[in-house]
């Protein structure tokens, strides 16, 4: 038999949300994937179209359109972006290009699911950390590192966003020779003023890496475009170890022509952060400790009673995301979804017992 790495043996299963329930009484909303429920931007489905008339032919390897639309809306030079599919792709390669056996790597937990996955593939040591009151980082206790720290601001699943003024005096704290990843995957969707302005934040230095993602506010998740705004030097890394052609040319046309219509995607997502806001006040009126909400969905703390909790959204039509580790943060990840999907998610909830203490 081939020997597989040990590495792999140990690897946590990355768990997909489950689809919308089937029912036969009522309609089922899937608010278990943290998706946009906006069709495409106008412009989107005309480009990809064009695109796809051109199957016959690879990709530019080089995502030069695709560069220079975004570094020009970003204001920063296209030798410090690079792509991959979805931001997570980009978290593997940048990983890969930096991190090797005997590095530690600092996270949050809970934190984005994937982080203890990409981690131990380099041959590194994952080393978690519980979040604080609040459901925040407890940046005092990440310090400890060889290699790098990341940041996953809003934090998914639970919401928060860090504080730009604390995580700058973090990275001062910070060797300059520990890399910091600010995973900004649902960054267009926070509105605290004192949120953290991760590009802002690379002035801090050359360690600094910002991760975004097309597929939450932009509505791309099907295409997988993700991307990250580091030094050159690092960029340059994250492009060599990536897949050659890995963006694909439907995606590409995408990005761009989702980037023309800017107009229309901040008033999309100020209707998301609107209905967001609403469904975090209705849960906490229910008697629920929902932590601050900055990203397009709530985290309604569940304990050991997660899983019924699942399961009553389920009954009623209803995926949401469950995680039920026997930690102390087990609850739900609910999506903000269309205006009928909200309605039925508060309707569900009063129907919940309370919350445990």
């Amino acid at each position: 038999m081939i020997r597989l790495r040990s590495a792999i043996a140990g690897l946590p299963t990355y768990t997909a949300g489950k689809p919308a329930p089937r029912t036969s009484h009522v309609p089922s909303f899937k608010l278990s994937s943290n998706e946009n429920p906006f069709p495409p931007l106008p412009g989107v489905m005309e480009a990809t179209a064009a695109a796809v008339a051109q199957m016959n032919r690879y990709p530019d390897i080089a995502n030069s359109e695709m560069t220079h639309a975004l570094s020009s809306r970003l204001g920063v030079p296209g030798e410090q972006v690079a792509f991959g599919t979805g931001s997570v792709a980009v978290l593997y390669h940048l990983l890969q290009a930096t991190c090797e056996a005997g590095d530690e790597v600092v996270y949050a937990w809970r934190s984005f699911e994937a982080y203890p996955i990409a981690v131990p593939l380099t041959g590194a040591s994952p080393v978690p950390v519980p979040l604080g009151p609040g459901a925040v980082h407890d940046l005092d206790a990440m310090r400890r590192a060889t290699k790098a720290i990341m940041l996953c601001t809003p934090n998914n699943p639970t919401g928060p966003a860090l504080q730009h003024q604390q995580v700058i005096d973090f990275i001062d704290s910070v060797p300059d020779h520990i890399m910091i990843i600010l995973d900004e995957a649902y960054v267009e969707f926070v509105t605290d003023p004192q949120g953290l302005r991760g590009l802002d934040a690379m002035a801090g230095g050359p360690n600094v890496v910002v991760l975004r993602t097309f597929s939450k506010a932009y509505g791309l998740a099907g295409f997988r475009v993700g991307y990250c705004v580091a030094d050159a030097r690092i960029a340059a890394a994250v492009r060599a170890v990536s897949l050659p052609f890995g963006v694909s040319i439907a995606a590409q046309a995408a990005v761009i022509a989702s980037l023309e219509a800017e107009a229309l995607l901040l008033d999309r997502v100020a209707d998301l952060v609107k209905a967001r806001d609403a469904l975090a006040v209705g849960l906490r009126d229910l008697g629920f400790e929902v932590p601050d909400a900055q990203g397009n969905f709530v985290w309604l703390p569940g304990g050991s009673r997660t899983e019924a909790y699942a399961a009553a959204f389920a009954r009623a039509g209803v995926a949401v995301r469950p995680y039920a580790s026997g930690s102390d943060w087990d609850g739900l990840r609910i999506t903000v979804g269309e205006p009928a999907a909200n309605t039925r998610v508060l309707e569900v909830a009063a129907t919940l017992p309370g919350q445990e203490t």
